[in-house]
Formats: structure tokens, sequence, C-alpha cells
């Protein structure tokens, strides 16, 4: 009987990997074709990314594509964001010193803390400002996807997330541009330099092209500041789910955990990383792994969002993330003074 009943199970496993197989391939086709055009028009990957997805939409409704879609958009991307921490060490942020590392982490909470009042002001949900913070704050596109899958489904939570990943591609991109002639013409040398990029730019690449077009010292700089942050997702992601706890509990509904796993994985994999266990191929490697998880999950949430739902946005969000970047450059230029 007992074999009978593995055998059974074995099979519905098989069959529902089977499903999701259609689904994984076209968001993997997507993600190498994004990664194509980046590569050869050096516009942010997520960006072309989400631009196929949303143009692949059709793909997404009742077919055989869909299970797929649906598990990269929500399981890959916690796959994705767990395997960042293979790219930080502790070592790394202890040779930064103690002032740039309070200056990141008190940029990080007075940008999310600002970006939450002020949706709240602009008669948003609060939660649109902890995502759209997180992304300016953070990581970019990244902590933006990591940070909407910590949070409760809501009708929209994707499109807030897709136009967040938008906004904050386009704006790392400028960012990479007009941030190395400021900061040169405002005389900064190549160490603070590197602190101010790696502090203000949101996503990594941007933040690589930006410091190393200074020089290398202000590149290998940014680049250390810029992993600090990303180091922040995990009690950024803490602070959200306890949130959502908090505000489940006036409303009966189930309550997420207070540390999701792919949280936790991150930051086990950090601590592994920081041993000097793994050898450099292997970090590398999982790096790559986490960077096409994500490509391919954001092409998942393009393909499950009507271009529609985003036009209809309005002006306010621009606003809100436009301020939101300016008021975190203008923040760091205060705190380096004391770096």
């Amino acid at each position: 009987m007992r074999p009978l009943v593995a055998s059974f199970q074995f099979g519905a496993v098989l069959e529902g990997g089977r499903a999701l197989v259609p689904g994984l391939l076209a968001c993997g086709v997507i993600a190498a074709a994004s990664a194509f055009l980046a590569q050869h028009y050096g516009a942010p990957v997520m960006l072309f990314a989400l631009l196929l997805g949303l143009a692949m939409n059709f793909l997404s409704g009742e077919g055989p594509c869909q299970p797929g879609i649906e598990f990269t958009g929500r399981q890959v991307l916690r796959i994705g964001v767990a395997l960042l921490g293979l790219r930080i060490t502790v070592g790394q942020i202890a040779a930064l010193g103690w002032p740039p590392v309070l200056l990141v982490i008190g940029s990080v909470v007075v940008t999310i803390g600002l970006s939450m009042l002020a949706a709240r002001a602009m008669r948003f949900q609060s939660l649109f400002g902890l995502l759209s913070g997180g992304a300016t704050a953070i990581c970019g596109a990244s902590a933006a996807m990591a940070l909407a899958a910590a949070l409760p489904s809501h009708p929209q939570k994707e499109r807030a997330t897709l136009f967040t990943v938008v906004g904050v591609s386009a704006l790392s991109t400028l960012a990479m541009i007009v941030y190395p002639m400021f900061a040169q013409a405002y005389g900064l040398d190549h160490r603070l330099a590197g602190i101010f990029l790696g502090a203000t730019i949101h996503d990594v690449a941007q933040v690589v092209g930006a410091g190393y077009s200074i020089s290398k010292e202000t590149g290998d700089v940014a680049t250390f500041v810029k992993l600090l942050r990303v180091a922040m997702l995990v009690p950024v992601i803490v602070f959200a789910v306890m949130l959502v706890r908090a505000r489940g509990a006036q409303t009966e509904g189930k309550r997420p955990p207070i540390l999701p796993g792919f949280a936790i994985a991150f930051a086990v994999l950090v601590a592994i990383n920081s041993t000097g266990w793994l050898p450099p191929q292997v970090s590398a490697f999982g790096g790559d792994v986490s960077r096409w998880c994500l490509v391919a999950s954001i092409a998942a949430i393009g393909m499950k969002t009507q271009l529609s739902d985003v036009i209809t946005v309005g002006f306010r969000p621009v606003v809100l993330m436009i301020g939101e970047t300016v008021f975190l450059a203008a923040l760091v230029l205060v705190l380096l003074r004391w770096c």
C-alpha cells in the first residue's frame, strides 16, 4: 500500500513540475533576450525584462504558460533574493569603517520613514511608500521585488511593484550619468565620491558603472558601500513583515512569519560567504544565478500586468519617487562631512 501511495505522490509532483515548464521557458527566453539587449544598448536589464514581459502579457492568461509564470513571479523571485547573500561578506562591511556604515543605516531608515509619511500625505497606502522608499534606499529593483515578496497579496500590489521597478530603473540610469559629474564638480575625493555613489544610486550595476567611470578606487568603495545597502534588506524585510502582522491582527487575517524563509537564507549565505570557505567561483556563480532569477521573475511580473494598469497610476507616484531620490542624494551629501 505504501509503495502505491509513494508512487502516486511522486507522479503528482512530476505532473506538477511538467505544468511549470512552458511558463518557466517563456520567462527564461525573455530574460535571455533582455540580457542581450542590455549588453548591446547599455540600458538596465530589468527595464528590458519589464518591457518585454508587458509585450508578452497574453501568455499569462488561461493556458499552458500560466502556472510557470505564476511560479517564476513568486518562488523564483525568492530564490534570487536569497542568493544575493553570496555577493556580500562581513569583512567587506568592516573594511569601510564605522562612519560609512552609520551613514548607510541612517540614510536607509530616514528615507524609508519619510517615504511612508509622504505616501500617506499623498493618499497612498503607507506600504507603497515602504516599497518605493525601500527600492530607493536599498538596491533598486531587487529591493522592490524582495519587499513585494514579503508583503501580503493585494489587488494593487503587482501594479505598484511594476511601477516601482520601472521608476527606480529609469532614475538609476539617469543617476549613473549625472552623479559622477556632480561628485567631481562638488570636489569629492575618490573615497568620498565612492561613498556618495554607492549610497545614492539605486541599482548595483549602475553603481559599478558610475564608480569605475571615475577611478578604480572610487569604483571599489562605491561597490562595497552598495553591498552594505543590499545587506539592509534583511532588517527592512523584518520591519515590513512586522508591520503587516500588526495590521493583520486587526483584520484577523493570516499573519506571515516574522522572518520569511528567503530572508533567513539570505542572512545564512552572507555568513557562509564571510567565512572564506566558498571558492570565488562558487560565489560568482551564485551571483549570476541570482541575477538571472531576478530578471526572469520581473519578466513574469511584467507578463502578469496589464499595460493599461501602469498608465493609470497618475503623476503623484512619479513625484514621490523623484522626491525620494533627490532627498537621498541631499541627505548623503550632508552626512559625508562625518566620513
